[in-house]
């Protein structure tokens, strides 16, 4: 199944998209995602890709500096008005200070955003989310991608700029890949199932 794409009425600007989409009642188990200024929904992501989100999620926890209080979050609302848009990532590692404030949790807020594709996105996380991260000041993304050209890859990018982000490294599922400061985390990537093309 692939994601549906909601009209909004754009005279009601961001605030009034943003609450249409925390007031209407949306199939549950999906992810409703703006999108530069488009409500996508889409249905519950694959066991591999959950598997996936599992065995990374653990591993971040162990990973996160000593005595800072940051958590690693699945599903959380990013907002990003930037571009017109409000990402719910497969993961993200945000100081739990921003999520007590009582306020939407702004995407620049995140230390690291995680997204891992699936066949019906893969579009939206390898460019437009990349570019909303970048834009909103998230000092690093990482980009799980099975649907890679027949190689599921792994890359990390960072150094945010105008928009737009440098790659740190690139690795092909199987290799290892290490999430610099303030991370310690050298990430086995032959841990992750592959999908099939």
């Amino acid at each position: 199944m692939s994601a549906l794409i909601i009209s909004h009425n754009a005279d009601q600007g961001w605030e009034g998209l943003v609450r249409f989409r925390e007031e209407t009642d949306w199939p549950e188990g999906s992810r409703v995602e703006i999108i530069e200024g488009i409500i996508t929904v889409a249905p519950p992501p694959s066991e591999k890709h959950n598997d996936t989100t599992e065995l990374l999620h653990e591993r971040l926890y162990g990973a996160l500096p000593p005595n800072c209080d940051w958590g690693v979050y699945r599903t959380l609302g990013l907002t990003c008005p930037e571009t017109g848009s409000l990402f719910v990532p497969d993961l993200c590692v945000v100081p739990r200070a921003f999520l007590r404030r009582g306020t939407r949790v702004h995407v620049g807020d995140a230390e690291l955003v995680v997204e891992v594709t699936s066949r019906r996105d893969a579009h939206h996380d390898r460019i437009k989310k990349a570019h909303g991260c970048a834009a909103g000041g998230v000092p690093f993304y990482l980009l799980l991608d099975p649907w890679h050209s027949g190689r599921p890859t792994a890359t990390l990018y960072g150094e945010p700029q105008n928009g737009t982000y440098r790659v740190l490294a690139s690795v092909e599922y199987g290799d290892e890949l290490k999430l610099p400061e303030p991370f310690k985390l050298i990430l086995d990537t032959g841990i992750f199932p592959a999908s099939e093309v």
